[in-house]
């Protein structure tokens, strides 16, 4: 969890242990290394403990519905995916080591490039540990076979992420290797992190197969790999939880409000820049409208043959504290031990029987691929699907597990591990404007006290006192304004959280060094047309379309 903001034109905000923001201007080499965010609205004020705690309660005390129109689950995990490929800063791992203005400043700002996935490539010396000995397809690992049956007592290799096997603790050795150690928090991401490692090393398999050798062949695979990424996002899964008439406004029409006029300049093949103009991160987007996966998160996942809810079976389905028990950064890998203690626990990989089934992460019936449905009983869902953009949290994120913040040592206030009241209080300690202050920016039309109050469907308010309501109706935090807005919309982005999140979006895949927006002419070859690539269809790549890659337990 980042306990500091750079803020381009503020400085340096940070926070005391009695969490009172103060700001200044870096003074260090790490801290002029930041990670570069803005203030896109004004400055707002913070609700009181009280309240925010309260709110928090209210978020995590009911049950949200499934996303209706469907939004597969797979998607809640995309949207994290993202969000580290958003704001991973690939020179962070090479401090000390030459780094050129250029890169400094694109490792600092936001980007859809990728760099999550392939550091800074296999010629660095840090970075050259996530790629195999040919430096062309990055490393996978193996799974470790557990009793159970033919398919799961195997270890079985390309099925979890590469970890490190060597170091004196367990954490260290359990540890992923891959650039952004984030998406190892739960294991959903990390499955996810999987697929785009076997996507990637499949396309490098293509284009080798057409003459492609050398550093030539890893440039091509990466800068493919990177543009069918962008078209996806841009076409499959913004739509999926934006407001799908603002997110062709904004990419027919560009951006109205964020970093409107750049002002790029070509500089030879693939660079265009313009020294000090790189994109910057909202902290409207980070703290607030980006947070809206966290509504979507389920409870209990249908995870594969051996973990799910069908009557009689003896093992549980996917809860969400096992999918975090069964990651390196927040659990242990074991099904023995302590969840928030990485030295326990028999298990240093993941288990064999722990493999995602991505037939019930996402819709294969989108690619007409009906063999790759996983059957919905009276009992059971076949597919998982995301819970609806709204008020409202699963119980379980009340309370997180000491990995996925900060600290495993630490014991906070039961409160602190509260991901609600996390947010409320990360949005006051940056004074993040309300969110009728950023619906008179965005010029939308603002929320009604009632629909604030009460919404649609979403977070009930009745135990806030009287005087409580008043305090957030007419100050309203900015995440809980957005995903009340959605509430309203079918459990998409509307108003002001649609606005920011396309125009973002549009900004960083602008920024970043390979952009499909740079070059309008593109078009996927890796989907079923020449307009088409879906996350369905990067799946089916990476994994040769065959249910046995995608569903290896049967």
């Amino acid at each position: 969890m980042r306990e500091d903001y750079f803020v381009v034109g503020e400085g340096l905000l940070s926070f005391g242990e009695r969490r009172e923001p103060t700001c200044r201007r870096p003074s260090t080499a790490a801290e002029l290394r930041k990670f570069r965010f803005s203030r896109l609205g004004p400055k707002g004020r913070q609700l009181d403990e009280e309240v925010r705690a309260a709110l928090a309660e209210a978020m995590v005390a009911g049950q949200s519905a499934d996303s209706d129109p469907a939004v597969p689950a797979g998607f809640t995990y995309l949207g994290q995916f993202v969000d580290h490929d958003l704001t991973m800063d690939a020179t962070a791992a090479a401090l000390g080591s030459e780094v050129t203005v250029d890169d400094l400043l694109q490792g600092r700002s936001p980007a859809l490039d990728l760099d999550s996935l392939y550091g800074r490539g296999p010629d660095d010396r840090n970075d050259r540990r996530f790629y195999a000995d040919d430096g062309l397809h990055l490393r996978s690992g193996a799974t470790v076979g557990v009793p159970g049956d033919a398919e799961t007592i195997q270890d079985r290799d390309g099925f979890d992420l590469p970890r490190a096997g060597t170091g004196s603790s367990k954490r260290e050795r359990q540890a992923a290797v891959v650039p952004d150690p984030r998406n190892d928090e739960n294991l959903a991401v990390a499955q996810l992190h999987l697929a785009f490692i076997r996507f990637h090393n499949r396309v490098v398999d293509e284009l080798a197969s057409r003459r492609l050798s050398g550093p030539a062949l890893f440039r091509a695979a990466r800068d493919t790999v990177v543009k069918h990424y962008q078209w996806m996002l841009r076409t499959d899964f913004l739509p999926r939880i934006v407001a799908p008439e603002v997110v062709d406004d904004v990419f027919t029409n560009g951006r109205r409000f964020f970093e409107v006029a750049p002002g790029y300049e070509h500089r030879g093949r693939d660079r265009w820049v313009k020294p000090g103009d790189r994109p910057t991160m909202p902290i409207e987007f980070s703290v607030a409208a980006y947070r809206l996966g966290h509504s979507m998160v389920r409870e209990v996942y249908q995870w594969n043959r051996v973990f799910n809810s069908t009557p009689g079976n003896q093992l549980p389905a996917g809860t969400l504290e096992l999918l975090f028990r069964f990651s390196g950064t927040s659990g242990n890998l074991s099904p023995d031990g302590e969840l928030d203690d990485p030295e326990s626990g028999s298990l240093e990989r993941l288990p064999s029987n722990w493999i995602a089934d991505f037939r019930r992460l996402f819709d294969f019936r989108e690619a007409g691929r009906d063999d790759l449905v996983v059957p919905t009983t009276e009992a059971v869902p076949g597919l998982n699907l995301a819970r609806r953009i709204d008020t409202l949290l699963v119980d379980p994120l009340r309370n997180l597990p000491l990995g996925s913040f900060g600290d495993r040592d630490a014991r906070p206030p039961a409160i602190e591990r509260n991901l609600a009241f996390r947010n409320l209080t990360r949005a006051g300690m940056v004074e993040l404007a309300s969110g009728q202050q950023m619906a008179e920016l965005l010029d939308v039309a603002p929320l009604k006290p009632d629909e604030i109050l009460h919404g649609a469907g979403g977070a009930t308010l009745d135990q806030l006192s009287a005087e409580q309501q008043a305090e957030l109706t007419g100050n309203t935090p900015l995440w809980f304004y957005i995903l009340r807005e959605s509430e309203f919309n079918h459990g998409r982005l509307d108003g002001v959280g649609a606005r920011i999140v396309a125009e973002v979006f549009h900004r960083s895949m602008q920024g970043s060094r390979t952009s499909i927006l740079r070059e309008p002419a593109w078009r996927p070859t890796f989907g079923p047309d020449r307009e088409t690539f879906r996350m369905v269809d990067l799946l089916l790549f990476a994994f040769q379309g065959k249910a046995e890659l995608l569903n290896p337990l049967g």
